[in-house]
């Protein structure tokens, strides 16, 4: 096992669920400082190998999924190695890794496919929320049944489309107007 793929993953169990997922300038700019050149690598092609064991594999997830939304908050690049995440979590959950990965760290394992603008991938998490994190997973079960219902209506994420630089339709205003993704997550009891 790399020695950097354990020092993510000792990483963000430190920061740990309190931490995960807040909006932290400080926490922001330590992930930058002390992981920017790795996720450069992975996003660079590099770290494949890291996606052969459980921790690997998560420490791949963290660097190409998490890491990006801290450290380039309303910047494209925030997104730039999403389907690096996807593809690796796909290969990972079919090789039972997650299992392998005590509550609540495993749902890093799913986030790739919360964070998919496709619906077949937010089906995908939904179910492995209910399937394999049912002991903790209930809040992320919410989330991921938000982020379905945001990706039906839409078929993308608009809270995204000013970092994207894409062009909102009315509807999409209506919503982010009228609270957006955060009133969904409010609905779903």
């Amino acid at each position: 096992m790399p020695q950097r793929a354990e020092e993510v993953v000792a990483f963000w169990e430190e920061i740990g669920p309190e931490g995960w997922y807040r909006s932290d300038d400080d926490l922001d700019a330590r992930i930058r400082e002390r992981f920017s050149g790795v996720w450069e690598e992975a996003a660079a092609g590099g770290l494949v190998d890291w996606r052969c064991n459980p921790t690997g594999a998560l420490a791949y997830l963290i660097v190409t999924d998490q890491f990006p939304r801290n450290m380039f908050r309303d910047d494209p690049r925030a997104f730039a190695t999403d389907q690096m995440a996807r593809d690796a979590a796909m290969i990972a959950v079919q090789r039972d890794f997650d299992l392998r990965t005590d509550e609540p760290i495993r749902q890093f394992f799913y986030l790739p496919f919360m964070h998919a603008e496709d619906p077949f991938d937010q089906d995908r998490c939904v179910r492995l929320f209910v399937a394999r994190m049912p002991r903790t997973g209930a809040e992320n079960l919410r989330h991921a049944r938000a982020h379905r219902d945001v990706i039906r209506r839409f078929g993308r994420f608009p809270h995204r489309n000013r970092t994207l630089d894409r062009r909102s339709t009315e509807d999409e205003e209506r919503f982010l107007q009228a609270g957006g993704y955060g009133a969904v997550v409010e609905a779903i009891a």
